[in-house]
């Protein structure tokens, strides 16, 4: 599976005034692609610091690095300085990307949103990639997103803002991913099991899951208790849709069978909502 680390950047996250639900998004998404998220971190708004979470996932040998944050006309926007300085691309004018912010702030100043469409620095700024780099169309804000490709690992930044940032990913970077991911496919299966208490259910469950290694098992509950029943999610993913469902029905079939020998029963299987 693609090997994909997340970045979340952004002083307001963790002062606690924002909750970073870009980075579950972007792991929903990445695990519904058959990618594996093996790391996500936040970080503030140092560019040092996103340096280092970039060198690190290179040297993880991570295949796909996504940023989110920082790629806004105010000083403290340093992402795309921190991936230049990491990358060794110097920042310039990218035409394209000049484009498309001119093109969003003729529109807004049109709407009335801005006073005016005037190319000011502040502005201009987003449009500085590092060398090389490919803009990502962002068709509800300012800020495009960004591509870069260096040897075998592939950066993309996109905005902080959530609705930014999904409409990025779900349109311009939707051919990159296609690439990336090729036919690859995800499943999951959610197993309500009659137990009541984890320890005991545990040894079970390891056992399965050392059976069936290419299959991600875990429980959960929500407390003990008489009417405690316990959820176990088994997912997985695999170069085809078929392969992936056949591997987590045999899965199935030996926690059937391991939870009958203990006198445990399946209540309910669904898929995820």
């Amino acid at each position: 599976m693609l090997s994909v680390e997340i970045i979340a950047i952004g002083n307001e996250v963790l002062q606690g005034d924002v909750l970073d639900t870009n980075s579950h998004w972007l792991c929903k998404q990445i695990a519904g692609l058959g990618g594996r998220v093996e790391r996500a971190v936040i970080v503030r708004d140092d560019q040092t610091a996103i340096v280092r979470e970039l060198h690190g996932a290179k040297q993880r040998q991570s295949r796909l690095i996504f940023t989110t944050g920082g790629l806004g006309p105010t000083g403290d926007d340093l992402t795309l300085a921190a991936i230049a300085a990491a990358t060794g691309q110097p920042l310039a004018i990218n035409d394209e990307a000049l484009a498309m912010v001119t093109t969003t702030y003729k529109t807004l100043a049109q709407e009335g949103s801005v006073p005016d469409a005037a190319m000011t620095p502040p502005r201009k700024k987003m449009a500085r990639l590092p060398q090389g780099a490919v803009p990502l169309k962002n068709p509800v804000g300012a800020a495009p997103g960004m591509l870069l490709e260096i040897e075998d690992i592939t950066v993309v930044s996109l905005p902080g803002v959530p609705g930014e940032m999904k409409a990025i990913f779900t349109e311009a970077l939707q051919p990159t991913l296609d690439a990336l991911f090729g036919q690859s496919a995800y499943l999951e299966k959610r197993v309500i099991v009659d137990c009541r208490d984890e320890s005991v259910l545990a040894p079970i469950l390891q056992a399965v899951a050392d059976h069936h290694p290419d299959v991600y098992v875990k429980s959960r509950a929500k407390g003990f208790g008489p009417d405690v029943k316990f959820r176990i999610t088994l997912s997985t993913a695999g170069p085809s849709a078929g392969d992936v469902a056949q591997t987590l029905e045999k899965t199935l079939t030996s926690l059937k069978q391991a939870l009958d020998e203990h006198g445990m029963g399946i209540l309910e299987v669904k898929e995820p909502e």
